[in-house]
Order: C-alpha cells, then sequence, then structure tokens
C-alpha cells in the first residue's frame, strides 16, 4: 500500500520524502514504512519466498 503526502511518517516527510509503501496482509501493516516501491517489492519478494 502506498501512501501520501501528511499521510506519510513525519520523520520522512522531514527528509523531503512525499510517499513511502507498506505491505499489508490481511488488512494489517506487516512492514514498516518503505522508501521506495523497488524495496517495498524487494522485501515482498523475500516474504514470499520463506513462506
Amino acid at each position: 500500500m502506498s501512501v501520501i503526502g501528511s499521510a506519510v511518517p513525519a520523520p520522512l516527510r522531514e527528509q523531503g520524502l512525499l510517499a513511502c509503501w507498506y505491505l499489508v496482509q490481511d488488512g494489517e501493516a506487516i512492514s514498516g514504512p518503505l522508501t521506495s516501491l523497488p524495496a517495498a517489492q524487494a522485501l515482498s519478494q523475500r516474504i514470499t519466498l520463506s513462506a
């Protein structure tokens, strides 16, 4: 799931990031905020492979 604007955690907004990504499973976030789509995709693949 991606979030933008004020939904981005304050520490990331302070770094100038306007969007971040979370991995979500069954409606629950299973990762903290990730700063790029490629990072989210890579973590998703690692989680899928270890399941």
